[in-house]
């Protein structure tokens, strides 16, 4: 069979935005222990988006200065797919945003028709979508000749205030540039996957009744005299929509984008899948389960939820593979304690309560923590000072490491680097890819750490009037970057329509600015 032409990854622009909140100024709001959540899971800052940036503007900025910087011509572009969970619509997918800002950049000199015929989507399967949108893109590059793709990532993790969640947060996006005969990263075509429907990680579309918003509205004001059966009938009586509350439904539907999630069981789900899809892409390479495939990888590029997650769930696989590997009692002569046995448990629960115990001795030896050291931690360092960015978490941590290999002088040529994505809900996919040899001209473009160098700090006071949506201005005016110009708030056809412009660097005021109506 004739070998086919390699696919992958051509070049790689991580959008962030310029603000960003110190995790110590957090912990401190909080009352919480700054080292727990620095030492403990890696964190020091996570980006925050201005009052003018949402998922569809940061998609917009990565693409446009990953066509400039390729010199690619709109008309060459195929597709552009996006991964996301922060959806602007329910059913107008946000790549149609991004494109419309596109074509008003690019139209003057390729023309209004530049991207007519390029296809574009959204995929949505919580983190995992934006490695669900390469993959299929993959396929579709080599099902023709000289196809070109973008594949984005896009998000803004946020949480509740106070919540268990919240100093994950983080906001970004990053656009993947792939193509034949690529110059970065050439993945093989046998991925693994595992899924199972959990409820891990998810945001829900809630409903409430008319009549319990208006008790919890009225209980807002004890003294208020207004009487509930007479603004009920108000509320239904006419067909007509004049506004939320008087409209046709007794029910209310709403979204909210902060999840409902249960942390120890999402990192339960995440330990198992990964474990699952590695062992099904063993299968899929027919290399059999008993071969420790991550000694032949030279690096291991995760989602990571927070900086921490991979070297805290990897211990599993870790101690699979050195039951593969034959020195697994020398590992436990390390450990100092034999691995509990589920015979000897009365329970399932008892008995995952002490295997995570034992779990957790083991990625405290010295034999681990060099493992993480080699195979990791390169991939953590932009995550830490970022936070969580969903869909765009895996590609982030892959620019991490090969920046990091880059300022090390690191020889990577000809490298196999492992893939481990996650998405709630819940899926993993596995798989590899091989370091071209033009790989240090393309990631010494990158500049990820000089960016994360350069953006403007926070206050606490500042970034809780951010979570609350009470700023109406923004700290940092757009300058070179797509932005939101406004939101069509009037009654009729166009009701929610976003409008975006272009903001040159050094205009002192928006251009073909649209206030919201």
């Amino acid at each position: 069979m004739a070998q086919r032409t390699k696919a992958g990854i051509d070049d790689m622009v991580a959008y962030l935005p310029q603000l960003y909140l110190s995790i110590a100024d957090l912990a401190e709001a909080r009352q919480l222990e700054y080292a727990k959540l620095n030492k403990g899971l890696g964190l020091t800052a996570m980006s925050i988006p201005d009052v003018h940036e949402d998922a569809a503007t940061m998609t917009a900025n990565a693409i446009r200065q990953l066509i400039e910087q390729n010199g690619l011509h709109p008309q060459a572009i195929g597709r552009i797919y996006l991964g996301t969970e922060s959806a602007l619509d329910g059913a107008k997918p946000m790549a149609t945003y991004a494109l419309d800002m596109l074509t008003q950049y690019f139209a003057p000199q390729h023309g209004e028709d530049c991207f007519l015929n390029c296809d574009v989507v959204d995929l949505t399967f919580a983190c995992v979508a934006a490695v669900d949108a390469m993959q299929n893109t993959l396929d579709w590059i080599r099902g023709g000749t000289g196809r070109i793709g973008i594949v984005v990532g896009a998000d803004i993790a946020k949480y509740e205030l106070n919540s268990g969640g919240e100093y994950t947060q983080g906001a970004g996006a990053v656009a993947v540039l792939l193509k034949e005969n690529p110059r970065l990263l050439a993945f093989q075509e046998e991925w693994g996957v595992a899924t199972r429907p959990e409820h891990d990680f998810f945001k829900p579309v809630r409903t409430v009744t008319k009549k319990d918003l208006l008790q919890e509205l009225l209980a807002l004001d004890p003294n208020a005299t207004l009487d509930m059966q007479t603004i009920m009938a108000a509320a239904l009586e006419s067909m007509e929509v004049n506004g939320t509350l008087d409209s046709n439904e007794a029910t209310l539907v709403f979204h909210k984008d902060t999840p409902v999630f249960d942390g120890p069981y999402s990192n339960q789900c995440y330990q198992q899948r990964i474990r699952e899809a590695l062992n099904h892409f063993q299968r899929q390479n027919q290399t059999g389960v008993n071969e420790p495939l991550t000694d032949n990888w030279r690096r291991l590029v995760f989602h990571l939820p927070y900086a921490y997650q991979a070297r805290r769930m990897f211990s599993e696989v870790f101690l699979q593979e050195a039951k593969m590997r034959g020195d697994y009692a020398d590992l436990i002569s390390e450990i100092g304690q034999a691995e509990p046995d589920q015979k000897h448990f009365t329970s399932i629960e008892s008995y995952r309560e002490a295997q995570g115990k034992f779990l957790s001795v083991l990625t405290k030896t010295e034999r681990y923590r060099r493992f993480v050291a080699e195979k990791i931690e390169k991939g953590e360092r932009a995550s830490s000072q970022v936070g969580n960015l969903y869909t765009a978490s895996l590609f982030l941590s892959l620019m991490s490491t090969l920046e990091s290999d880059w300022q090390d002088n690191t020889a990577l040529e000809g490298s196999r680097l492992g893939f481990f994505g996650y998405g709630s809900g819940s899926k993993s996919k596995v798989f590899t890819g091989e370091v071209q040899p033009q790989w240090r001209e393309v990631v010494e473009r990158f500049q990820l750490f000089n960016t994360l160098q350069t953006r403007q700090q926070l206050d606490y006071s500042t970034y809780e009037q951010w979570h609350r949506g009470l700023l109406t201005e923004s700290i940092l005016p757009p300058q070179g970057e797509f932005f939101l110009a406004g939101v069509n708030t009037e009654k009729g056809v166009a009701e929610g329509a976003r409008q975006y412009a272009w903001q040159p660097q050094g205009a002192t005021a928006p251009v073909e600015q649209t206030t919201a109506r």
